[in-house]
């Protein structure tokens, strides 16, 4: 292959690439070249090419010769933080060009006045290839000067058989759901930041730092694009595995189908007299006033008071928010701590810092230029095609307020609003609904948002009534104005007339004081109204959930759900740690019956150190039992664990997932071996997840060996159905009340009923009121639910008769329809 002459692409001085004042090019992190310091306004194609890579900033280009050298040549230092001004582009991505046609033009007065530097690099990106064997430094050049020549390298074959610093490559269809956002963005950079590797990560023409989640983020990297990830030095193969393990388990991320953009919600109802439509953020229904909340922007000056001074604000400010970040999530749970972790894992971004730090050494204030380095980010974010990516850009928003509080010394409180306020708002940052003041403020609703974002999901978790995307209508209601906010139908209601503020108001009184009823008969046994004993019982998720469920009256625990303990981590739990929470959680239930469900991930729910090739259908793949018996070791410690909790006997065992007797018989094996070894001689009962229609069909041979059953409705419903709960598309008809579910259901109860043993209910149809007496008349004996509905449950159990159940469960089996169902369970319970 004969050489390559590089050519200068624009008039200046030559400069050697070591003395460009940025270590990412003066170290050669992305490989060797010159630089020139421009005194021209235009870019010019060095070598006859293709355009490889444009950033949407317009200050960098990647051409790529015929015989393969990739040349990148970036326009100043820093030159990102422009957003596009200044730059003027000439092509596009796959245009081909021809030496000294013109790339970029730009600003080069600009640019010196707002620019770290005007330096320009050339670089080889691929030196594995190519090598420099000449290249013009320290003199004036002019357009089309030769520059640098460039020669086949052998790099290559030595790089093949070398362990350390060699060059890796992999390629990877991405299988997460989403694609690369937030939370799979920071385990990805908190991953690659343990190696000694410097790892990037291509995706059509764009490339990302690894250790940079804003970086990834701006990719833009949805589900099924191909990348390239890309690893060099002394852990560059150890970390490469790493990275690509980790993206092909599909993380932890659920595998719902992106919902579509919110910016002009089309709301599935016709359109209410006097009411607004938004799309529900968290059900729920609630009177009061409307009340605007129009946050300040914090301002900034410009212009810092020295590059010491500014640097001392900023590592302060940066190290408060990190601490509190740090303090927040060991007290946070659920939705709340991944948010904060998210958070924590950008205010960590390298290039975030350099490019503050870049402002900050120009003369900028610590604000003015955090806000330059981060905003930027944020505007791309919000512009993409992706509708969760476009959400994201909130997160971005509320870190750089939250920081700018801390540099411009403005403290931060609760939002403080008079009783019965329904809160009003172009939008919401997480940490504004965080800091709500619940005394008060009992829901809001937005003109924006989406109801994917961190915001909705707090919302719900804290059983908040909100809506979001209601649009530019909402603007039209002024403070102080009487408003009813009926989240679960998607209305918010404005100055309603005194029959509706009436009847509404008696629905709430109405609930409330069933609630209040419920609670203060929580303590009693859960009986039917004829004597007929049904146990009440929790799922848990968490100690936390323990404590909620003994406060609501539960007897004991149906499902704690161990997944808490092996997700979001990068190595399984050990036993001793296994056996503390499972302790604890049984401490908690202070000697109720506790139900502990084998690990169940898989499908939805992956691990990053159990690699799982990407399945084309993963409810049907490798989940529940199978990747407990797939990895025996884990399965064993955590039998182990269960085991180990005092007093002996608390805790039963549920294997999830279960399909035939085999695996059964395999799990009762390893049971019985850990028990024998532990010491323990009584019996330890064994029962099963009825999840799939294979389980409930054959539930009698099951029963023959199992201690007893309990039916996980919501995966059962999907699999009867043949209808991926996941699936906004089918999502609608995705109902436990469908008449084959119950006779499923009826089956399990009866093969049960064969050998004596006891069946419950664990999935959503134990939390629903109308499926309840069904159940119950279907022959389930144990219905565990959500904690805070426990009471409800049980007062509900009080009033019904086992005749009456079984009566209406043989109705509901000769129904057609889930919603035929449903109505004559209202009538029922009317």
């Amino acid at each position: 292959m004969a050489s390559i002459l590089l050519t200068a692409p624009m008039q200046g001085w030559a400069t050697p690439i070591d003395e460009v004042p940025d270590a990412v090019f003066s170290e050669r992190m992305l490989g060797d070249g010159v630089a020139i310091d421009p005194t021209g306004d235009c870019l010019y194609a060095p070598c006859a090419g293709t355009v490889l890579t444009l950033l949407p900033s317009g200050h960098a280009i990647t051409l790529a010769t015929p015989e393969g050298a990739e040349i990148l040549i970036h326009i100043g230092l820093d030159t990102v933080a422009l957003g596009g001004r200044g730059f003027s582009p000439c092509v596009a991505v796959g245009d081909t060009v021809e030496r000294g046609a013109p790339l970029i033009r730009f600003d080069l007065d600009l640019l010196v006045q707002e620019a770290r530097a005007v330096v320009t690099p050339i670089v080889v990106v691929n030196p594995d290839r190519f090598s420099i064997v000449h290249a013009v430094s320290s003199e004036l050049v002019a357009v089309g000067d030769p520059l640098m020549t460039l020669e086949p390298s052998d790099a290559v074959a030595r790089r093949e058989t070398s362990k350390d610093g060699a060059t890796h490559a992999r390629t990877v269809v991405v299988p997460l759901p989403h694609g690369i956002h937030a939370r799979p963005a920071a385990r990805l950079a908190a991953t690659a930041k343990r190696f000694d590797a410097d790892m990037t990560l291509a995706c059509g023409d764009k490339t990302a730092n690894i250790r940079s989640p804003i970086a990834l983020l701006a990719l833009a990297i949805r589900r099924d694009d191909t990348i390239v990830v890309t690893a060099a030095g002394a852990d560059a193969a150890t970390a490469l595995a790493a990275i690509c393990d980790l993206i092909e388990s599909g993380m932890d991320e659920p595998a719902e189908a992106p919902r579509a953009p919110v910016a002009a919600p089309v709301p599935a109802r016709p359109a209410v007299d006097g009411a607004l439509t938004g799309v529900t953020a968290a059900p729920g229904l609630a009177i009061g006033r409307a009340r605007w909340f129009r946050p300040a922007d914090i301002v900034v000056p410009e212009h810092g008071e020295g590059i010491a001074v500014e640097e001392a604000r900023f590592d302060a400010a940066v190290t408060t928010l990190s601490t509190r970040f740090s303090e927040r999530a060991r007290t946070a749970t659920g939705p709340e701590r991944a948010i904060v972790e998210a958070h924590a894992a950008m205010l960590d971004d390298p290039m975030l810092h350099e490019t503050t730090r870049s402002g900050i050494a120009r003369g900028e204030s610590a604000g003015h230029a955090w806000r330059a380095a981060i905003r930027p980010q944020a505007d791309a974010l919000r512009t993409s095609t992706d509708p969760r990516l476009a959400e994201r850009a909130d997160d971005m928003l509320d870190l750089e307020r939250q920081l700018l509080a801390l540099i411009a010394g403005v403290e931060t409180t609760p939002l403080s609003f008079p009783p019965d306020t329904i809160l009003l708002a172009d939008d919401l940052l997480p940490s504004h609904v965080l800091s709500l003041d619940r005394a008060n403020i009992v829901g809001f609703c937005v003109e924006r948002g989406g109801p994917t974002s961190h915001v909705a999901i707090l919302a719900a978790t804290m059983g908040l009534p909100a809506l979001v995307a209601i649009g530019a209508l909402l603007n039209a209601v002024t403070d102080d104005t009487p408003v009813i906010l009926d989240a679960s139908e998607g209305l918010l209601r404005i100055d309603p007339d005194a029959d509706t503020l009436v009847a509404t108001q008696v629905r709430i009184v109405q609930a409330q004081v069933r609630r209040t009823e419920a609670l203060a008969r929580a303590g009693e046994p859960c009986r039917m109204a004829d004597g007929t004993r049904i146990e009440a019982f929790a799922n848990l998720g968490a100690l936390g959930d323990a404590h909620l469920a003994v406060e609501n009256g539960a007897e004991g625990s149906g499902l704690l759900r161990t997944e808490f303990l092996f997700l979001e981590r990068d190595s399984a739990p050990t036993v001793a740690e296994q056996t503390a929470d499972y302790q604890a959680i049984a401490d908690a239930l202070d000697g109720r019956p506790l139900i502990v469900r084998l690990l169940d991930i898989g499908g939805d729910k992956p691990a990053p150190y159990l690699p799982m090739a990407p399945e084309e259908n993963p409810a049907l793949g490798l989940r529940g039992i199978r990747v407990g018996l797939a990895h025996p070791q884990i399965l064993e410690d955590q039998v182990r664990a269960i085991l180990s909790v005092k007093p002996a006997g608390q805790c039963r065992i549920m294997v999830p997932m279960i399909a035939s007797l085999d695996e059964l018989r395999a799990v009762r094996a390893v049971v019985d071996r850990v028990a024998a070894d532990i010491g323990i001689v009584d019996r330890v009962p064994v029962g099963v997840m009825i999840e799939t229609p294979a389980a409930a069909v054959t539930a009698d041979l099951i029963a023959a060996e199992a201690d007893f059953l309990s039916v996980g409705t919501n995966d059962l419903t999907q699999y009867t159905l043949a209808m991926d709960r996941g699936n906004a598309a089918v999502a609608s008809g995705i109902d436990g009340l469908h008449p084959a579910v119950l006779r499923l259901i009826a089956q399990t109860c009866k093969g049960g009923a064969v050998h004596g043993r006891w069946t419950g209910v664990c999935g959503g149809l134990a939390s629903d009121p109308l499926a309840v007496p069904i159940l119950i008349g279907l022959g389930v004996t144990e219905l565990s639910s959500a904690p805070a509905l426990v009471p409800e449950i049980k007062a509900l159990v009080a009033t019904l008769t086992m005749e009456a159940c079984r009566a209406h469960a043989a109705a509901a089996l000769q129904c057609g329809s889930a919603a035929d169902v449903r109505s004559l369970a209202r009538e029922f319970t009317a």
